[in-house]
């Protein structure tokens, strides 16, 4: 099995989405909560999650292209391209709106999603999503920077390893995330070539959702971690208190709080999922 393929946590089930075989693990009965996890990453991000949910909802995890045992896409990797794919994934796995929770390039599909398609979505649980600090010279500058730097990895650049490794360092702290943590560093050269394409298009004018924050009027949990170097909290603040229906969680650690503060995340998921509740019955009498 390739490095690649420890990220993810599906057990084989499969499902084609615009050309491209998409794997997922789906388990558990209950509120369907769909799991989009960051650039370079795999479902096995949730499995931590899914651990400490056991059988109180049903959690959909999905490999994105060229992630996982997800194959490859015959389009570059983008929040645009994964929301297309996010649009006939959950046509196809879901036959009622579900909760969705993204992190990083995941949340930025989410969002999307959200505002372009409110009906086809219940909620959102939103992990220090990339698209929401304001564009300038010098983030555009930082993208492409790293975007380069992802480009001279897969030319097996000598300095690449130690370069994948210290961003990990930063971006998944503590011993909670240690095993994913190994699993990401250890697939580093596998995933430079998506890694590129997604620090590329960060670049491009178009990755700034801030305009459709305002359009996601369902109810959002934002669980963001409070040292994240690169959508720091502080610097997203400004856009996300747009959005019309959100209550805020900070967590310690560096970018994805469900691998880095599990049972926190959980139960902050737990009573968020409650509060939805409430308004189902209502609709319902």
């Amino acid at each position: 099995m390739t490095a690649r393929a420890e990220l993810s946590e599906s057990k084989g089930t499969r499902v084609i989405v615009d050309g491209v075989s998409l794997a997922y693990r789906d388990e558990g009965e209950g509120q369907t909560v769909v799991c989009l996890h960051a650039v370079g990453h795999g479902s096995r991000d949730f499995e931590q999650l899914r651990n400490q949910l056991g059988n109180t909802c049903r959690l959909v995890s999905l490999d994105w292209p060229g992630h996982g045992l997800s194959d490859c896409d015959q389009e570059p990797a983008s929040a645009q391209r994964y929301t297309t794919l996010l649009a006939g994934f959950l046509a196809k796995v879901s036959s009622e709106p579900a909760v969705l929770l993204g992190c990083s390039i995941g949340g930025a599909a989410a969002i999307r999603h959200a505002a372009a398609s409110p009906h086809n979505a219940r909620a959102l649980v939103v992990s220090d999503s990339g698209g929401l600090i304001s564009p300038n010279p010098l983030t555009r500058g930082f993208c492409r920077a790293m975007a380069s730097a992802y480009r001279r990895g897969q030319r097996g650049a000598w300095w690449y390893p130690a370069f994948y490794s210290a961003q990990y360092a930063m971006l998944l702290r503590g011993d909670a995330a240690r095993s994913q943590r190994v699993r990401i560093k250890a697939a580093g050269a596998e995933m430079a070539a998506v890694l590129e394409q997604a620090w590329s298009s960060f670049a491009d004018d178009s990755a700034d959702i801030r305009p459709l924050v305002a359009q996601v009027a369902m109810p959002v949990l934002l669980a963001w971690a409070r040292s994240d170097p690169y959508n720091g909290y502080l610097l997203a603040r400004g856009a996300l208190a747009g959005f019309p229906d959100a209550r805020t969680k900070l967590f310690r650690g560096g970018h994805c709080p469900f691998l880095e503060q599990p049972e926190l995340f959980a139960n902050s998921l737990v009573g968020f999922l409650a509060e939805l509740e409430p308004s189902e019955r209502a609709l319902a009498s």
